[in-house]
């Protein structure tokens, strides 16, 4: 017999055990972040937009940013289903995605899945952001099945 592995619902990994750094590029990311606004770094020149935040366009060179909210919605381009925790090696199951953001095409961005069962997660699927609180105050966007 064939079909999907049940694993069961897919969890966000613990908040507190996630810590970021930041620098002068990423870091009007995660404090729009602190605000549940999810945003990309775009070339204030070309409207080029990139992820991750890199200090000179890859298109025109530009060093100019703006850092405009997306709607927090997007589609799973690829995934994988993970069954232990990476800081404990617990068993736990949670699904790391790439998603294609919606309101800044070619842009793509890491981040978990939940709100549906790991089995279920499928590119093309549909998402929209939440948001975790995570170490130092941060917080980071996964993203819920629609």
């Amino acid at each position: 017999m064939s079909g999907p592995i049940p694993y069961g619902p897919a969890k966000l990994l613990p908040g507190d055990q996630i810590r970021i750094t930041t620098n002068p590029n990423t870091e009007p990311f995660w404090e729009a972040a602190k605000e549940h606004r999810l945003t990309v770094c775009q070339c204030a020149d070309c409207g080029h937009c990139r992820m991750p935040p890199s200090p000179y366009c890859p298109e025109c060179s530009s060093a100019d940013v703006s850092w405009p909210t997306l709607p927090g919605t997007g589609t799973v381009y690829s995934y994988v289903v993970c069954n232990k925790n990476p800081v404990n090696g617990e068993d736990y199951i949670y699904v790391p995605a790439v998603v294609d953001l919606d309101g800044a095409p070619g842009t793509r961005l890491n981040a978990n899945v939940t709100g549906c069962n790991a089995e279920d997660v499928h590119i093309g699927m549909k998402v929209t952001v939440e948001w975790t609180g995570i170490q130092d105050g941060w917080v980071l966007p996964n993203f819920r099945k629609v």
